[in-house]
């Protein structure tokens, strides 16, 4: 599946690269006619590990594919860069 538009993208389900649900994709955070991030809602169990937060801004680096679902690093790694 080829991405056209990121209108496509807002809504996907993210997922961890282990499988576990991180969240949904809200927006993407533009610099330069270029994406720099992605905002994403939490769901789930990683509410709770990162502070309670309802949502996170997702450097583009750490996504690992995006087609049917939006997958990302695992979260164990993100959860030290979040906190710190």
């Amino acid at each position: 599946m080829r991405i056209k538009k990121i209108s496509e993208v807002v809504g996907l389900r993210v997922f961890t690269d282990s499988g576990d649900l991180f969240g949904e994709v809200e927006e993407a955070n533009l610099h330069e006619n270029k994406i720099d991030g992605w905002r994403i809602r939490v769901g789930g169990s990683v509410t709770s590990l990162i502070g309670g937060a309802r949502g996170v801004i997702m450097p583009h680096h750490f996504v690992k594919a995006i087609s049917y679902v939006f997958i990302i690093l695992n979260t164990d790694h993100l959860i030290k860069i979040f906190v710190s």
